[in-house]
């Protein structure tokens, strides 16, 4: 048996262990939905081993007794008490009792219960909820006369709170024992903080594996309209919650989503604590584990995402993906402004041209010029491409005849540009979609937008850029490299419109003002990560940097750079790594907001870091 064979043995062994009538029903569902060829590659990406198993990864990441004790032991002077909302309906008891102990075993004190109990009939949840408010005076219930509906059970429970912060719990899920005290802690490093969410992972009902991670970036506007990312466990000061009224049921399966957006909207700050606080009970009739079971939810999802792009003025609609619980917002392009194509070239005439027909043959947006920088090519036939090229009025040619300095040149061709949009363009791109260039256009147009990177492809379909992570590989690198372009990635997040601290200069669009306000490309980085550093400074003026997969370009890779491949390229790529960790010390030190300490930084694909711990508890 080859290895190649028995690699995909064991794969298909481990698929058929996880089978069962309930997953074969499921499998069904999902094939039916996404037709066989996207349902196969789900299936593998479903299915594919993880680099860090997240079972034992769990066991070394969770805080042992010691260091429980030591948060027991310390005093917060302002420690605001946090009203934990709870509605319940029909609770089981033994996850009622589970939930009820995960709160006894916090280790920050000042907090409160209110539960709003739905089912006042049932027997069993009234003999626990009393016998738990005896025992702890900070667990208060209040029986309803009937079952209102999450919304409005959830408003009854918020009507109970007396804390300056309302955190949401629901009945049959957990918090870590630290949960509570990192919000404390939180709060107490930002004191106008809003909003603050926590990462999250899934327990079976058993309680007996950990698994799932959701890995949070801080707070992401794009991810956010994509899909609720935030989720678990949110925290909300009770002043906005007062100012934004609570849970609406005409959101009913999504009425977290949409209060989300309406508390965010309000807040003056939003924090996010990355650690792993909240654990999501998953059962069969849980949307968690079963996406298909309620279309209604998903379509209040969309509905929320509407609300909040008309409360901000932002104009746009909203479509489901394939993938439920995950959208997809179209921005409508405001005018036809002119966007100035800005291309360095070097002798590449085959190349250039593969790059500037595909631009001719494929754009639907009309209202574009190519500015074709010019670096001292010698071939006669390069010289004929371009004469032939400047034929087109949309075409100019510019020369600088100084040496390679991709910083430089691209500065060089901005002063010769008209358009009040610059797309920044590698010689080694093709176009794939029509409407690559309004899509960029339509992103870049929002008010709070600075630049809009793309998904890049390698001609093998693989991906070769989508969206870059600062810290990765030691200063910043691409995520997905090599990854099988029709895949989704981690959490689909090859394929969401999100914000990131950078994308790459081989496609990207920014505004002028944006550029200029930046002060342009760096022109100390000839060659490597100069457009990282743009992308940082854009950032630090306020404006995002949004990864929008739905612009596709096939990329053969810089042809026109060169390797660097002799002492002065080396020499010089030391220098240019010395430059960025001068410069931005501060995110290399801290991490990526638009990325999670706990992943990795030698890894593409969203893998756990490895823990110290691993195989003992953490210390």
């Amino acid at each position: 048996m080859s290895k190649d064979d028995s690699t995909g043995k064991i794969q298909w062994d481990r698929l058929i262990k996880k089978l069962s009538p309930y997953t074969v029903q499921k499998g069904l569902r999902y094939l039916k939905h996404y037709g066989l060829k996207e349902f196969w590659i789900r299936l593998h990406e479903r299915f594919e081993p993880e680099e860090v198993p997240y079972g034992p990864w769990y066991e070394a990441y969770r805080p042992d007794e010691e260091t429980l004790e030591k948060q027991r032991k310390r005093k917060f002077p302002d420690g605001p008490l946090i009203s934990i909302v709870v509605p319940a309906y029909l609770t089981p008891e033994r996850f009622l009792r589970q939930m009820l102990d995960s709160l006894l075993a916090q280790t920050y004190e000042n907090w409160e219960l209110c539960l709003a109990n739905g089912s006042p009939e049932d027997p069993d949840m009234q003999t626990v909820l009393r016998s738990y408010a005896e025992m702890d005076r900070r667990i208060r219930y209040q029986d309803l006369k009937e079952n209102l509906g999450i919304a409005e059970n959830t408003n009854a429970a918020f009507a109970m709170a007396e804390g300056d912060f309302i955190a949401l719990l629901d009945h049959d899920d957990l918090l870590a024992p630290n949960a509570l005290y990192e919000i404390a802690a939180a709060l107490e490093e930002h004191p106008e903080a809003d909003v603050i969410y926590t990462d999250e992972d899934k327990v079976t009902t058993d309680l007996s594996e950990h698994f799932q991670p959701h890995l949070k970036p801080d707070f992401n506007l794009d991810l956010l309209r994509s899909n609720n990312y935030i989720c678990h466990f949110l925290v909300v000061r009770r002043s906005v919650v007062q100012t934004v009224g609570g849970f609406r049921r005409e959101f009913d399966g999504a009425q977290d989503y949409d209060f989300i957006f309406r508390c965010v909207e309000k807040a003056r700050e939003v924090v996010h604590v990355p650690e792993i606080l909240y654990h999501w009970r998953t059962h069969k009739s849980s949307t968690a584990d079963n996406p298909a079971s309620k279309m209604y939810a998903f379509e209040a999802g969309r509905r929320a995402i509407e609300g909040n792009l008309k409360r901000t003025g932002t104009p746009g609609t909203v479509e489901h993906t394939p993938d439920f619980g995950f959208y997809r917002v179209k921005y409508p392009v405001q005018g036809e402004p002119l966007v100035s194509v800005i291309i360095p070239n070097r002798e590449e005439k085959e190349t250039l041209q593969a790059c500037v027909e595909s631009i001719f043959e494929k754009t639907a947006y009309k209202n574009y010029e190519i500015i074709v920088v010019e670096n001292n090519s010698s071939s006669e036939e390069i010289f004929r491409y371009y004469r032939k090229l400047s034929e087109d009025p949309r075409v100019h040619l510019i020369r600088w005849k100084k040496g390679f300095n991709y910083s430089a040149i691209n500065n060089f061709g901005v002063r010769h540009a008209k358009g009040d949009y610059l797309l920044f363009l590698n010689n080694d791109v093709k176009v794939i979609d029509p409407d690559w260039m309004s899509e960029m256009l339509s992103v870049c147009q929002r008010k709070e937008t600075g630049a809009v990177g793309v998904k890049l492809i390698y001609p093998d379909n693989t991906i070769q850029h989508a969206g870059c992570v600062v810290g990765m590989g030691g200063i910043a690198g691409n995520m997905f490299v090599n990854m099988p372009a029709e895949r989704t990635g981690y959490l689909h997040k090859a394929s969401l419109l999100q914000d990131m601290s950078c994308v790459t200069a081989a496609c990207m669009m920014m505004k002028k003002e944006v550029f200029l306000e930046a002060g342009g490309f760096t022109e100390e980085l000839a060659v490597a990560f100069n457009d990282v550093d743009l992308c940082l400074k854009v950032r630090s003026h306020g404006h995002l940097i949004v990864y929008d997969p739905y612009v596709k370009l096939y990329h053969y890779e810089s042809k026109s750079r060169g390797t660097e491949d002799s002492e002065e390229k080396v020499r010089r790529f030391q220098t240019e790594i010395e430059y960025m960790r001068c410069h931005w010390l501060d995110i290399l030190k801290k991490g990526d907001p638009y990325y999670n300490k706990n992943l990795s930084l030698t890894k593409w694909n969203y893998s756990l870091k490895p823990l110290p711990g691993m195989g003992k508890k953490k210390g």
